[in-house]
């Protein structure tokens, strides 16, 4: 959705409009890749230069943005740190939802996250069987391999998928692994049109992975099952792929309660 234009629209919830400016501007900095010229963020924003200028500054000095060599604005250190811990907490928050794939499907749950090029693991919820997947809370893979990561990227313009696998490459974990980049844009187109991901014995042999996307989610994540190929059969992703895209939808609704009316 695009963000609003409005310089007259007045602060949501009675909030401060000058905080709201400057997270609006650190949110348009991310979308346009990280890295903007302030006659950029004038278009996009509808502000006028000497309000962003004035705001920049301010985002400068506290070390949440920083100013190029060739006079653009970047995004700053100090948000990795913001990041890292709000990381943390959506695993935390998402562990309800997992806890309830676990108990309807039977099998380990996990959350991923896009990180750059890698998918990365924020929360898990292992299974009971005494045979269970292992990936690990913090682990990063390349999105080629896994169903977290067809999930993620699915929903990304070919060429910022081609332009990201050109960056990591697309090595084989297996004989399954898909290495090309026109077969990869395939699986993708299937995703999308199927609803969820396959990761099937790509990442690992003898191990199926079912995901989906999380909608709406404000940084893209996915939440997917992992298990044997033996369980996770062709008849229990009919039964399985309903269960993760309801506990996606949970999970986007619980994400967007911002709890503002909890004053």
């Amino acid at each position: 959705m695009p963000r609003s234009t409005d310089e007259s629209r007045p602060p949501a919830g009675g909030g401060v409009q000058s905080l709201e400016r400057a997270f609006d501007l650190l949110e348009r900095m991310a979308d346009a890749g990280g890295e903007v010229g302030l006659s950029e963020l004038a278009g996009s924003s509808g502000l006028p230069l000497p309000t962003i200028h004035r705001l920049m500054r301010t985002l400068v000095a506290a070390g949440y943005v920083r100013q190029q060599p060739n006079r653009r604005y970047a995004l700053g250190p100090r948000l990795i740190r913001l990041g890292e811990s709000a990381s943390r907490l959506l695993g935390t928050w998402a562990r309800p939802q997992l806890a309830r794939l676990v108990e309807e499907t039977g099998e380990t749950a996990n959350m991923a996250l896009l990180d750059g090029d890698e998918a990365v693991y924020v929360a898990q919820v292992p299974s009971r069987h005494s045979m269970r997947m292992f990936t690990e809370v913090g682990r990063r893979v390349l999105p080629h391999s896994t169903g977290v990561g067809k999930a993620l990227l699915a929903h990304l313009p070919d060429e910022e998928v081609r332009a990201l696998l050109a960056r990591t490459g697309m090595p084989a974990a297996t004989e399954r692994t898909i290495t090309s980049p026109d077969a990869f844009l395939k699986a993708l187109a299937a995703v999308r049109a199927d609803g969820y991901a396959v990761d099937d014995n790509e990442q690992e042999m003898g191990v199926r992975c079912l995901a989906v996307a999380v909608p709406d989610a404000p940084t893209a994540a996915a939440v997917s099952i992992s298990g044997p190929a033996g369980r996770v059969t062709e008849a229990a992703t009919e039964r399985i792929v309903p269960v993760l895209q309801e506990v996606a939808r949970e999970l986007s609704a619980a994400l967007a309660d911002t709890g503002a009316g909890a004053d």
